[in-house]
């Protein structure tokens, strides 16, 4: 077991950590949360090299990634760099990268009766107006209480404080994300408990994805 309790926040820079080998040759992944060996509640980057494939395999509670570079591909199509994706639970695929890719993967987090699929290339939405100047905001997904998005920061944009009564969780894609807390670059993810509060900002830009309102 790995960073389960979530009355606990996290803040780790992935970029620091090494990669540890897979099950499948040519696939790494670099561990935040993991409930079992290669099963249960699991996030992890993982990074695929050239001409790689995983077995077929099912995600019976359901997947979530998000592709932080390269290509990944399965049966069901292509997902380059800033796709957004949802197998619900009783999916499975067959997944392979050809031209390699590195993923923010979420397994085995899906609430009961979320059963979306969801397929969003994020470099072709639009972005929407956030609550102050200079923050934009794609939403991705939204179900009960839990809402997912990217959100954008222009450089010198201040957000009000303010309590997440679900939790949050962030992976910075690029710029520098940062809080009273601390500074947070690209490859940082953020995990903050329920009904945590924080003040934060961004200096010099970012963009990062959010989740809200998924933890009991």
């Amino acid at each position: 077991m790995l960073n389960l309790d979530r009355t606990v926040r996290l803040a780790i820079n992935t970029a620091a950590m090494d990669w540890e080998a897979s099950p499948a040759h040519g696939v790494y992944r670099k561990k935040l949360e993991r409930e079992g060996v290669e099963s249960g509640l699991t996030t992890s980057v993982v990074k695929y090299d050239e001409n790689t494939a995983f077995a077929p395999h099912p995600h019976p509670h359901g997947e979530e990634i998000f592709v932080l570079d390269g290509v990944f591909e399965d049966e069901h199509g292509q997902y380059p760099k800033g796709s957004y994706f949802r197998n619900p639970p009783g999916s499975s695929h067959a997944p392979k990268s050809p031209q390699g890719c590195e993923l923010f993967v979420k397994l085995n987090q899906f609430q009961q009766g979320d059963t979306a699929q969801v397929h969003i290339e994020t470099a072709k939405q639009p972005w929407r107006p956030g609550l102050v100047d200079g923050l934009s905001v794609m939403p991705l997904h939204s179900f009960t209480t839990e809402h997912t998005a990217l959100v954008r920061w222009q450089p010198g944009t201040h957000f009000q404080p303010h309590v997440h009564p679900g939790g949050e969780e962030i992976f910075v894609l690029d710029g520098v994300f940062e809080d009273e807390f601390g500074q947070y670059p690209k490859g940082t993810w953020l995990r903050s408990p329920p009904y945590s509060k924080h003040n934060p900002f961004s200096e010099q830009g970012c963009i990062i994805f959010v989740k809200t309102g998924y933890m009991g």
